[in-house]
C-alpha cells in the first residue's frame, strides 16, 4: 500500500510513546498476530453439530461493529471469488429487511452467527429472537446457533442455557475495532475468506509503524495534521475508485464518527472530525461539485486499486454524431477508472487549500484489505490521541440505548 502525503509535526515523538504505551490495555492493536488455533476448534466443533459440508448460508445477525467489519472485508473479495458459502447480514430493524433476508433461506443448510460484545445489544436480540421463531417452527435437526460475545456476558451465559456455540471476542477490544477479531474473523472463515492472509496484511502494517517503517512516518505526520486543522478541515472524506470498497467506506464512516466525536478530556469543548464515504466514478457526478467549489473545510483521501481482476475494454464500435467519444475505444475499463481518479485528484489539488492524499491498494484480496484495515484503525488512534479524548467509548450512543429501554418499558407497563 503506498501513501502520498507529505506534513510535518513537532508532537509525533511524544505521540508513538503515548501509542506504544496504549497497546498494553487496547486489544486491537495485537490482533495481526493473534494465536488463530481458537478458529480450528471452533471449526471442528461445528462440523460435529451441523456438518460443515451441509452449511450453504451464513446469517450475520449483529450491528454496527459486529457486522461492517465482516461486511467490508466479503464483498471486497466476494466481487472477484467464487466463495464456499454465502454471508447475509441482519444488521437492521428494518421488517422488510429481515423478512426478505430469511425467505431467501434455506433453513436447513443455514448457521446464525449472533454477535454481540455486551451480549445485550436490543436490535441484535429481536432479529435473533425473530430467527429462533423460525427455527422452533421448522423441522431442523440442530439447533443451528453460534453466540460470538464477550466472556461471561449475558449472551454467553443464555448460549450455555440453549446448547448453542460460544466463541469469545479477545479482551479489550471495542465492537468498531473488532473486524480481526473472532467477531469478523469465524464468519469470513465460515465464507472461505482466507484470514490468515487478512491477518498478514495487517501485521505488516503494524510492523511498518511499530518498528520505524514507512507507515510511521505517513501516520504520524497525516494523524498530526489532522488533529492541529481539525477546526478548519472537520469533515474528512474517503474517495474510492472501486465499487469493491462500498462497505469499507461504511466501517470508516462508523470508526471516524464513533471513535472521534466526543468531548475532550478535563474539558467541556465537542470536537470531532465527520466521516463521508463516497464511491468513484458515481459520485463524481454527485458530491464532487461540493468538494470542488463549495466551504473549504473537507480534506479527502483517494483510494484507488492498482490492479483489477478483471480486464474487460470497451469495444472499438462508433457512434455516429458521437465520433469525439472514439478515444475510449479499446480502452480497459480498469485503466479508465483509475484515470478518472487521476484527473479528479489533479483537478482538485489545483486549489491549494483543499488537503488531499491518495492509498493505493494493490491487489483486491485479503492482504491488502487487511493492511487498509489495520492502517486506518491506527489512525483512528493517533488522531484521538491528539485531540484528547477517549478513542473507545461511545457515551452518545449509550444514552439513547438507555432512552430506547425506558421506551420499551413503558409499553411493557401499558400492556400489563
Amino acid at each position: 500500500m503506498i501513501n502520498t502525503l507529505h506534513f510535518s509535526s513537532d508532537y509525533e515523538k511524544d505521540l508513538l510513546i503515548r501509542i506504544q504505551k496504549e497497546t498494553d490495555k487496547i486489544g486491537y492493536y495485537n490482533l495481526p498476530k493473534q494465536n488463530t488455533s481458537y478458529i480450528d476448534d471452533y471449526l471442528k466443533q461445528l462440523d460435529r453439530r451441523q456438518g460443515l459440508d451441509n452449511i450453504k448460508d451464513i446469517v450475520v445477525i449483529g450491528i454496527g461493529g459486529s457486522s461492517l467489519g465482516a461486511k467490508s472485508v466479503y464483498y471486497f473479495i466476494k466481487s472477484v471469488r467464487k466463495l464456499k458459502r454465502k454471508l447475509h447480514f441482519i444488521d437492521s430493524t428494518d421488517p422488510i429487511t429481515i423478512t426478505n433476508t430469511c425467505d431467501r433461506l434455506n433453513l436447513n443448510s443455514t448457521h446464525f452467527l449472533v454477535i454481540s460484545k455486551s451480549g445485550s445489544t436490543i436490535e441484535t436480540i429481536a432479529a435473533y429472537k425473530y430467527t429462533l421463531g423460525l427455527i422452533n417452527g421448522s423441522a431442523t435437526d440442530c439447533f443451528p446457533f453460534t453466540f460470538i460475545t464477550d466472556k461471561n456476558s449475558l449472551l454467553e451465559k443464555h448460549a450455555v442455557k440453549v446448547g448453542g456455540l460460544i466463541v469469545n471476542i479477545q479482551d479489550n477490544v471495542g465492537g468498531r475495532f473488532s473486524v480481526l477479531s473472532s467477531v469478523g474473523l469465524i464468519p469470513l472463515i465460515l465464507a472461505d475468506i482466507k484470514v490468515d492472509c487478512l491477518l498478514q496484511g495487517a501485521a505488516k502494517i503494524n510492523n511498518s509503524f511499530f518498528k520505524k517503517g514507512c507507515v510511521q512516518e505517513a501516520l504520524l505526520k497525516k494523524a498530526t495534521f489532522y488533529a492541529k486543522n481539525s477546526t478548519n478541515y472537520n469533515i474528512n472524506a474517503i474517495f474510492s475508485y472501486t465499487d469493491s470498497l462500498q462497505y469499507f467506506n461504511d466501517w470508516y464512516v462508523q470508526l471516524w464518527g464513533e471513535s472521534l466525536g466526543k468531548k475532550q478530556k478535563n474539558s467541556a469543548f465537542n470536537v470531532g472530525l465527520t466521516p463521508i464515504g463516497l464511491t468513484g466514478p458515481k459520485d463524481q457526478h454527485s458530491f464532487l461539485q461540493l468538494l470542488a467549489d463549495g466551504t473549504r473545510n473537507k480534506s479527502v483521501t483517494f483510494i484507488k486499486l492498482k490492479e483489477f481482476n478483471n480486464q474487460q475494454s470497451i469495444p472499438d464500435i462508433r457512434l455516429k454524431e458521437l465520433e469525439n467519444l472514439d478515444l475510449i475505444n479499446n480502452i480497459k475499463f480498469s485503466t479508465l477508472i483509475n484515470l478518472q481518479e487521476e484527473s479528479i485528484f489533479e483537478s482538485l489539488s489545483a486549489s491549494k487549500r483543499i488537503p488531499l492524499d491518495e492509498i493505493t491498494i494493490q491487489k483486491q484480496d485479503e492482504f491488502s484489505i487487511g493492511q487498509l484495515i489495520y492502517y486506518y484503525e491506527l489512525l483512528t488512534s493517533l488522531v484521538g490521541d491528539l485531540l484528547n479524548i477517549n478513542t473507545y467509548d461511545q457515551p452518545g450512543v449509550e444514552s439513547g440505548k438507555q432512552i430506547l429501554v425506558k421506551k420499551l418499558q413503558q409499553i411493557k407497563n401499558n400492556r400489563s
